[in-house]
């Protein structure tokens, strides 16, 4: 099988990285791709959502299956387009991929399905005064969420009204996420323990992986801005088996049924970003692609042949409802550019990689953001490595300790990383 992988990030690293391990695959190509990615697949100059060159790399290249990593080539259709010419792609259509690009459109179907989920109002820019007096009445901390895409950085937390209305004028007026910032959805806080559940689908049949926790926030503690990630675990202690049954049965399985409904079948993965309440296991977010950095830890528990899973759903034919999982646990920090989710300097010489063998020591390192010139690497992104530890599933501290250990390993100027990743798994 020859294998196409489009985006450029550590999720799309850990894709192929898994997949290589399968022995249907063939060829693996990448688009855009990375330096770390190069070293286990061709990388194509084609950018994530130009469509028509995809399609015309994938007939010259007999490409049995495209696998979509990133939001945007979803958001502008491009599982439509190539559904349209008959070639086989793994990713939902640009309709159903709503879930994730409208929060608007998401918590709507929420409510008409009766999926568990936070109270919400939805407010758009002519009602910006609106918006402002009705966050005068609210009970605080609320939380502000842009409707588009925005790079996972588009939440706002407001303790005070003083807080949720500069993020309301910043989002509304600011334009500080763009068009997807013109309309807000404004919801209740949730209290609890969050995490992360996928789904892969063809739309009727749905198979779960290892639950995880991702950590937004980037610095210790969970303070500051959000991010796209600072780093993930898995499994997580706190999606009990009793829990992962009510997340099925309350939230995915309804979410399949009400898409079909609708006349918008949903297939590929379904990232149930949750929060794990009192009350029961409730919606923050849906994602409608593998999660980053959560699948640099979830994909690594995979004892089973991806490839194959991912096209049995692409095509419509998913045979399981189980994937089958590793007795093991996976922890990934992120190493980021100093600055980082603002502005931040690129092309910081990378040195120590060389010093970790993958997965000789229970390592692997997912590069997200670097290019490679002269045989060295350099950084090129805001979240530039993940470095992830695999271990034994009761050993999740001395897994942490290992992820840690290879983190000290590489240098690069202006390294950031939390250094609590995995700590909320031993809360009380």
């Amino acid at each position: 099988m020859n294998i196409l992988v489009i985006g450029k990030g550590g999720r799309e690293h850990a894709i192929i990285w898994k997949l290589r391990q399968s022995p249907q695959v063939d060829f693996m190509y990448c688009a855009p791709g990375n330096a770390g990615i190069s070293q286990l697949a061709t990388c194509v100059d084609i950018k994530e959502t130009d469509i028509e060159g995809l399609k015309k790399f994938v007939r010259k290249n007999s490409v049995d299956l495209t696998i979509v990593g990133p939001e945007a080539p979803l958001a502008v259709g491009i599982v439509d387009e190539f559904q349209s010419d008959g070639l086989v792609i793994f990713g939902p259509t640009r309709a159903a991929a709503r879930l994730e690009t409208s929060k608007a459109f998401a918590k709507d179907f929420m409510k008409r399905h009766e999926i568990p989920t936070a109270d919400y109002k939805v407010f758009r820019k002519p009602d910006f005064e609106k918006a402002r007096s009705y966050l005068q009445s609210a009970s605080y901390p609320i939380v502000l969420k842009a409707d588009g895409l925005a790079a996972g950085k588009g939440v706002v937390i407001a303790d005070d009204y003083a807080d949720a209305v500069t993020g309301l004028e910043e989002m509304m007026l600011g334009g500080a996420f763009g068009s997807a910032g013109e309309t807000v959805v404004i919801e209740e806080f949730l209290y609890g323990v969050e995490a992360s559940v996928f789904a892969i689908t063809d739309g009727k049949t749905f198979a779960t992986l290892a639950p995880a926790q991702d950590h937004k926030r980037i610095f210790d503690g969970d303070k500051g801005k959000n991010t796209g990630g600072m780093g993930a675990y898995a499994p997580a202690p706190a999606v009990k088996p009793e829990i992962l049954s009510q997340v099925k049965l309350n939230i995915i399985k309804p979410v399949l049924r009400g898409m079909k409904k609708e006349g918008t079948p949903y297939r590929g993965t379904l990232y149930c970003g949750l929060m794990l309440t009192d009350k029961g296991p409730k919606v923050m977010e849906f994602n409608c692609r593998f999660g980053d950095p959560e699948t640099q830890v979830v994909l690594p528990l995979i004892d089973d042949d991806l490839a194959d899973i991912l096209y049995q759903a692409a095509i419509g034919k998913l045979r399981r409802s189980r994937v089958k999982m590793h007795d093991a646990c996976a922890v990934c920090v992120i190493m980021a550019s100093s600055g980082y989710p603002d502005s931040y300097e690129t092309g910081k010489l990378i040195s120590g990689l060389e010093s970790i063998d993958e997965m000789e020591d229970g390592m692997a390192v997912f590069h997200a953001g670097t290019t490679l010139k002269r045989g060295k690497f350099y950084t090129s992104g805001g979240r530039v490595l993940g470095v992830t530890a695999i271990g034994r599933k009761n050993e999740l501290r001395e897994t942490i300790i290992t992820a840690y250990n290879g983190v000290q390993r590489i240098i690069f100027d202006g390294a950031y990383y939390r250094t609590d990743i995995g700590a909320k798994a031993f809360d009380s």
